[in-house]
């Protein structure tokens, strides 16, 4: 059996971060958001709606186009521009998790069948695709180059990450730069752009659209480092998918890295066969964790997604205080604190 390790403190507050403040904020307009991804994922091919409504539906938080909605109330947006742009946000996000299942060959997301396990791998590539191609039509239809610019950029840096993702699987001399650049490319592009378009969409000025962009980047950093951290440690119910995906599927992330660096001889060894030949025994898992634990790399994985989540709250500091500006920075500490 996996060993638990638990981030929790003596200190920590009985009520975890969440988003409630963020959710109460803006819950007239992810209504909207909702009805709008609802209605550009139909099509008389059955099987889309069917495939991409199964993901849609797994229990997502939208975080990412609550970042869209959530700077757009802090740049006083009152239009709906925002409201398109989200559900396109979200559209992007889910073709990649279609893609990304399929690559990694995963049966589980969020506790929950995955499409390709349950329909195979061509429909979900090809419903991925259908999705890309709704995002653009949505991002076509607001009539922006900037907007166009921003969230056409991110889908191709996105993309590029994936693929520099897949050349450092299995790949154990991976070094801690080159994987803050594939998580930087994967994850916190879409972060970023989220959170950028609140500023375009309400024509404020450069350094505010910026100081967004900077904020998303830095809290999508933060939310993967917590991520990877979490593949070794939460329990299942938690977590939303098994201990030890990416442990299974060779991926090597920064408590591996750290652990690979500070290990022994035997130890590498012991990482080079689980991960790059992936000839993996039923207490492996129990030994890469015990070995995690012995280097302290998930505490360090950790103090690294703080130093990102501090820097995401200084991006914050531009802006006047208000109700926008506290859910925001509530966003950041339920990035970290969360055990999902």
């Amino acid at each position: 059996m996996a060993t638990i390790i638990d981030f929790k403190t003596s200190g920590e507050l009985a009520k975890k971060p969440s988003l409630d403040l963020l959710m109460k904020l803006v819950t007239q307009d992810l209504d909207k958001v909702n009805a709008t991804i609802l209605e550009h994922m139909q099509s008389p091919v059955h099987l889309i709606p069917q495939l991409a409504g199964h993901l849609i539906a797994a229990g997502g938080k939208r975080l990412r186009p609550l970042l869209t909605l959530g700077t757009a109330a802090l740049c006083q947006y009152s239009g709906d521009r925002h409201i398109k742009l989200a559900a396109c946000v979200e559209f992007i996000h889910t073709a990649t998790l279609l893609h990304d299942d399929v690559v990694d060959a995963s049966e589980l997301r969020r506790g929950k069948l995955t499409a390709n396990s349950v329909w195979g791998n061509q429909p979900s590539v090809l419903v991925g695709d259908f999705l890309f191609s709704r995002a653009f039509q949505l991002m076509v239809s607001d009539g922006s180059l900037h907007v166009l610019k921003l969230l056409s950029n991110a889908s191709a840096v996105i993309a590029e990450g994936e693929v520099h993702q897949l050349l450092t699987t299995n790949d154990t001399t991976t070094s801690e730069s080159d994987y803050l650049e594939v998580i930087q490319s994967k994850t916190a592009e879409l972060f970023s752009a989220a959170a950028r378009i609140g500023a375009v969409v309400a024509d404020r000025p450069k350094i505010e659209e910026e100081a967004l962009a900077a904020y998303g980047t830095n809290l999508g950093i933060a939310f993967q480092l917590v991520d990877d951290a979490l593949d070794y440690s939460a329990r299942q119910a938690e977590l939303g998918k098994t201990i030890g995906d990416d442990f299974s599927e060779g991926k090597i992330t920064l408590p591996v890295i750290l652990a690979f660096r500070r290990g022994n001889e035997e130890e590498k060894n012991f990482w080079k066969r689980c991960l790059e030949e992936l000839e993996q025994r039923p207490d492996d898992l129990d030994r890469a964790q015990s070995l995690i634990k012995q280097h302290c790399t998930l505490e360090d994985t950790m103090t690294r997604a703080r130093h990102y989540a501090a820097l995401a709250r200084d991006s914050l500091d531009l802006f006047s205080d208000c109700e926008a500006k506290q859910a925001l920075t509530s966003v950041i500490d339920f990035c970290i604190e969360r055990e999902f």
